[in-house]
């Protein structure tokens, strides 16, 4: 459903663009890419299962996380105290990563134009397919790994908002590498997501967009709030739409429910803080939150690898701004031994 699957674009924050060496690296050795080239695998039956459910005990309810094959892996579910705070309606309202290119192209950026899309593309609607392909997938008690090749948002000639797609074919080669761990630093209201999004030798960009990670909500998460940097207190958050600088938290009217994220970590060759986003789609009945980076190199992107962490906290309001509150002290930061 395009007209609420909102990525931020370049008008939506003050661009400042900085540069260094070292990417930050997460490996994931099982991962192989399969190239499939010039089709949809909407039609075609996965090649790897991708449900899987871990849980948690967490405030004596069980906190749980659910993938699935129809979404090539990404997150369909988080349920709490039987609540569900995903809304999973078609293949871009989950919990899940893109990524947006420029393609070289000289005309005003728009991010759905050249889009690789975890859970699929547009087109594959509320379908039981994606047109992305889950290449792979470990669990353990408390961790998911998966790999996935993207599915372009848009299908070559579709259009977004009366931009034409920059893409010539459906399942791209950009792949996403991801890593999931509930009860994260021995708090069961933490989901740690780690990320590293491979990006297509062969493609030639200027500009990169990396929605590292967005929450789709159902619109009773109807409060916007967000955790200010400087005094960590919890402020109401207008809804924009669009990004600002400090982490976001949605919430249910009675602050019982709530999810909020915070990023943890990125690749020292970017420079620029989180864009930490907020969008309400009254007609759709869904509210979403993500955090964007952002990353332009002159004449062509030469970097292959970009890799993230985000924490997710879900719980109740008061709950989530805790986990917040410690994550910007300091508190919740990689172990040596996880450390880039």
């Amino acid at each position: 459903m395009s007209s609420c699957r909102c990525l931020a674009t370049k008008s939506d924050r003050k661009e400042n663009f900085g540069f260094r060496d070292k990417p930050w690296r997460f490996a994931f050795g099982f991962a192989i890419l399969i190239l499939a080239r010039g089709r949809s695998l909407a039609v075609e039956p996965p090649v790897v299962d991708g449900n899987q459910t871990l849980s948690i005990e967490c405030d004596g309810s069980s906190l749980s996380i659910t993938t699935t094959s129809r979404l090539a892996g990404a997150v369909d579910s988080i349920r709490w105290r039987n609540h569900e705070f995903i809304d999973s309606a078609d293949h871009g309202r989950q919990l899940q990563s893109a990524c947006s290119f420029d393609a070289m192209s000289d005309e005003p950026f728009w991010a759905e134009r050249f889009n690789p899309t975890e859970a699929g593309s547009r087109l594959d609607g509320a379908g039981e397919r994606s047109a992305s392909r889950l290449l792979a997938i470990q669990r353990d008690d408390r961790q998911l790994r998966t790999s996935t090749q993207m599915a372009f948002w848009l299908a070559p000639g579709e259009k977004s908002q009366g931009r034409s797609a920059l893409n010539t074919r459906v399942l791209s080669d950009y792949v996403l590498h991801k890593r999931i761990r509930l009860g994260a630093y021995d708090d069961p209201h933490v989901i740690q997501i780690d990320n590293t999004f491979e990006i297509d030798p062969n493609a030639r960009n200027r500009y990169a967009q990396f929605e590292v990670l967005t929450g789709y909500m159902p619109r009773e998460f109807s409060e916007f709030w967000r955790v200010t940097t400087a005094s960590k207190e919890l402020r109401r958050l207008d809804d924009g739409p669009g990004e600002q600088p400090d982490p976001v938290i949605l919430s249910t009217r009675d602050g019982q429910f709530a999810m909020g994220a915070i990023s943890a970590g990125c690749p020292d060759w970017i420079e620029p803080s989180a864009g930490y986003g907020r969008f309400r789609f009254p007609t759709e009945k869904v509210v979403k939150w993500n955090v964007v980076y952002r990353y332009r190199e002159v004449p062509a992107i030469t970097k292959s690898k970009a890799s993230f962490r985000v924490l997710v906290a879900v719980g109740t309001l008061e709950q989530v701004h805790a986990v917040i509150r410690r994550a910007i002290d300091g508190e919740l930061v990689p172990l040596a031994s996880e450390a880039p």
